[in-house]
């Protein structure tokens, strides 16, 4: 089988190999096991920058196109003149393979979509790593995405992967989910006590979109209502300053603490002592940390988005949040005060820990028809 990836996701090559966003590589490469040959076609420059890893397969080829955008007058003017160099290239990928995959959304993923309508009889896997939800407020190339990948007429022999169940769904729209340990690494859960001072943890970018200041207001509302806790932020980005700023003015040295990036290791560790992950993140498309967090018997607490109500119960396996540091504060207070804290955290573990990599790799051997 020759499997085609069409994606927006930047490479680099070095040492005759081709190197992308780690997280990203490593799920392909369970993909790349159960092909005979590769063929990505993606944008490629000298240098992407850190977190690379590269694909795990003898026979990959690369097909080069130019990354665009339409962010401003200019650019958009570009991409007009790149579109039919991209749109030619991915068609030729396509027509060499036997299953094509796209990963979206993305401009690339968006030419890709129209492209796959001209190769009906082909087998066909699409991975939305956004947003899914019908009622979520999108741009349009984002929307025109999932119309196009969810019309039946238009798009045949075509699995789309999402993340989360929706209702009223085409027949070929596949609820799906991202792991990151394998059943090899499951352990006894350390039962945690609740009646103390209580560790809050936030795993992520400190950009806005992530709301790292909320986590920081939410930590110190509950403070002043008498709920002793310590916030423990792990990430760089933008808003550091900003959250420096306000644990400065609030007094807040032995409550908040700003880590920087870490190692992977000292994450795991982490989730697996403290009591509460917080993500009260804008938007997301499958919150990882989240789930790693209820493998770990980490209590999610998050905003109302994306998938992340169903993967947290409607609140039986995690705490459901309002973007408000009063209002969520209010809500944490009433899960610790009105609560089976140590239930939620035991039916986080049970749901996290079905979607393995062992698992998740089962499930992707049936979309490649093996």
């Amino acid at each position: 089988m020759k499997f085609t990836i069409i994606t927006h996701v930047v490479h680099e090559k070095r040492d005759n190999a081709y190197l992308a966003y780690a997280p990203y590589v490593k799920e392909m490469n369970l993909w790349l096991k159960h092909v005979d040959s590769v063929e990505v076609v993606a944008p490629l420059t000298a240098s992407v920058g850190s977190l690379l890893l590269p694909y795990a397969h003898k026979d990959i080829s690369f097909t080069k196109i130019p990354s665009f955008d339409f962010t401003s007058l200019k650019n958009a003017f570009i991409a007009l003149l790149m579109i039919p160099v991209v749109w030619w290239k991915i068609f030729w990928a396509c027509k060499r393979s036997d299953h094509i995959h796209l990963r979206c959304p993305g401009n690339i993923g968006l030419l890709g979509c129209f492209v796959q309508i001209l190769f009906p009889k082909k087998i066909k896997t699409a991975k939305y790593a956004g947003n899914w939800d019908p009622k979520a407020k999108q741009p349009f190339s984002y929307r025109l995405q999932k119309r196009v990948l969810s019309n039946t007429a238009l798009t045949k022999n075509m699995t789309a992967i999402v993340y989360g169940d929706w209702p009223h769904q085409t027949k070929n729209i596949k609820p799906f989910f991202t792991a990151t340990y394998a059943e090899s690494e499951k352990e006894p859960i350390v039962e945690r006590d609740f009646s103390g001072r209580l560790r809050m943890a936030f795993v992520g970018t400190l950009s806005e979109g992530k709301r790292p200041l909320l986590a920081a207001q939410i930590a110190n509302y509950l403070n002043q209502h008498d709920r002793l806790c310590q916030l423990d932020l792990f990430g760089e980005g933008v808003m550091k300053p900003d959250i420096e700023a306000y644990i400065k003015e609030n007094g807040l040295e032995n409550v908040i603490t700003l880590h920087g990036n870490v190692d992977g290791t000292v994450i795991k560790k982490v989730l697996k002592e403290t009591h509460f992950l917080i993500l009260p993140s804008r938007s997301e498309g499958w919150p990882k940390v989240l789930a790693e967090a209820m493998f770990w018997g980490t209590i999610p607490v998050a905003t109302h988005i994306s998938c992340v109500p169903w993967m947290l119960g409607q609140g039986e396996r995690g705490i459901l949040i309002e973007p408000k540091a009063e209002a969520a504060g209010e809500q944490i207070l009433k899960y610790i005060h009105g609560r089976n804290l140590q239930g939620i955290s035991e039916n986080a573990v049970q749901w996290s820990r079905r979607y393995t990599l062992d698992f998740f790799e089962s499930e992707i051997v049936k979309l490649l028809g093996r």
